[in-house]
């Protein structure tokens, strides 16, 4: 008797085992294309190692750098309240402080949003729990707090007229899945905005990995979906970039 003969083949199973393989090789494949999307070098001052589109990601500044945060020079320096007057702000606008932080900027933007919202986004419980004692002695009704993660911002699809982050972008753990995040928490046309500080001034005594060109941040941004819609120059020592989603 011949081996062959004793062979049932089923041509389902078969057909099943090469769809099933080429998944397989299809999710492998997706693996590694987006762990392509970082890459690795020996930390610099001030880093992570992780490089993402040419630029290496600074470490975070921890619930230590509160007070850095609060300093009572920081109006002076940054001019705050004019980076508010140019976000736009409409009374009913629904707004997240992505990195909020102590809530510098939360209540004051809450204060420009009465009848609108704004989501105190932040990953570390610290700031959380200063974000939630301020808005009870604020008694600012308009603020919630939200547990961010390193890769979402936990917050409803199309919510967002703005999203901003002061300082903050440049230490996102993981820059392309939470621009994809926010970028889905947008309502259609929703803005982005980004404050950092300046790289192109070398004067700017901030950690260099600190500190962004307008180059960089258009070239990582906009490899996300967004394009340039605003900047303001006015800003001492900042880049004012607000983004649209396309």
């Amino acid at each position: 008797m011949k081996i062959s003969s004793c062979l049932s083949i089923n041509p389902v199973l078969v057909l099943l085992l090469v769809l099933l393989s080429g998944a397989t090789a299809c999710q492998a494949q997706t693996e590694q294309t987006k762990s392509a999307v970082y890459s690795a070098k020996t930390p610099a001052p001030g880093g992570t190692g992780k490089v993402y589109m040419g630029r290496e990601i600074a470490r975070v500044i921890g619930t230590g750098g509160g007070g850095w945060l609060d300093r009572s020079t920081r109006q002076e320096e940054e001019n705050s309240l004019r980076a508010i007057d140019n976000m736009m702000l409409q009374p009913k606008s629904v707004v997240a402080d992505i990195g909020a932080g102590t809530g510098f900027y939360t209540f004051k933007v809450a204060e420009r949003v009465p009848e609108g919202k704004v989501y105190a986004v932040e990953l570390q419980d610290a700031f959380i729990n200063t974000l939630k004692k301020r808005k009870q002695e604020l008694k600012a009704a308009n603020v919630e707090v939200v547990k961010g993660g390193i890769k979402s911002i936990n917050l409803p699809d199309a919510s967002l007229d703005l999203a901003f982050m002061v300082d903050v972008y440049h230490e996102l753990e993981y820059p392309q899945e939470m621009l994809q995040a926010i970028y889905k928490a947008l309502k259609p046309g929703g803005k982005l905005l980004l404050l950092e500080y300046k790289a192109e001034d070398p004067d700017i005594n901030i950690r260099e990995l600190h500190k962004m060109s307008v180059a960089q941040v258009r070239k990582e941004l906009e490899a996300n979906g967004f394009i340039l819609y605003k900047q303001v120059d006015a800003l001492p020592i900042q880049h004012f970039l607000m983004l649209e989603k396309k």
